[in-house]
């Protein structure tokens, strides 16, 4: 379902704000409770980002308890306590390495309800479809972290629209991740996981906004 850009109502809808003024923060305030139900809301704006042919090749699982918490901190590497332990919410994002195989129901679909035509659906078929039924699985792989990771910078954004505060980390053993998360590692892999909530006033130390960035030139080249 497509979201209702008038329906949407963020706390900071200063795009500048929210964009440049994005920190990784690691300490949460744990007493701090955010609705599933605004939490279903982030993720679904944050669903609306593009994807390789509109394959949307992720999924979310959300842990959002104390005791799925400590069912999941055996994957992960002990740096990643602080801000996994205090924050309400982690997000994993997965990437679906099997997406394409609802491709011919989805799209039907859309044709069925008259939004593309005849024409369109058999484009989709004939020249999209059959690039992924036949790729190698590394293939597959990259596609859906691309995909995964383009969603995870539009989550990170979201929240902070939202008015909350994330980090986007990966230290954890991802097989074992998409395990404890009761996933299929066959279809999915690990991409990364998003922690966020309120900051705590732990949250405002020196190794907590470092935004030191390189200077432009040394990773910019244009092509003459």
């Amino acid at each position: 379902m497509a979201v209702n850009p008038e329906t949407v109502n963020y706390k900071n809808n200063n795009f500048a704000d929210v964009f440049l003024n994005r920190h990784s923060v690691r300490a949460f305030d744990s007493e701090q409770v955010i609705s599933r139900d605004e939490i279903t809301a982030m993720l679904e704006e944050a669903a609306t980002t593009p994807s390789a042919c509109n394959l949307q090749s992720w999924k979310y699982v959300v842990c959002d308890t104390a005791e799925r918490r400590e069912k999941l901190r055996d994957a992960i590497l002990p740096f990643n306590f602080r801000h996994f332990d205090s924050a309400p919410v982690t997000v994993f994002i997965l990437g679906d390495t099997e997406a394409h195989k609802v491709y011919r129901q989805l799209w039907t679909a859309v044709y069925e309800r008259g939004d593309i035509t005849k024409e369109h659906l058999d484009e989709i078929f004939n020249q999209f479809l059959p690039l992924y039924e036949n790729a190698d699985r590394a293939f597959l792989e990259r596609d859906a972290t691309v995909d995964s990771a383009m969603l995870a910078m539009s989550l990170l954004l979201t929240i902070r629209a939202h008015g909350y505060e994330a980090v986007a980390w990966a230290g954890y053993k991802p097989d074992e991740m998409v395990r404890l998360l009761g996933q299929d590692s066959e279809r999915y892999i690990s991409v990364m996981a998003i922690s966020f909530g309120v900051p705590s006033d732990a949250a405002y130390g020196e190794n907590d906004f470092n935004s030191e960035r390189y200077d432009i030139d040394t990773f910019t080249e244009f092509l003459d």
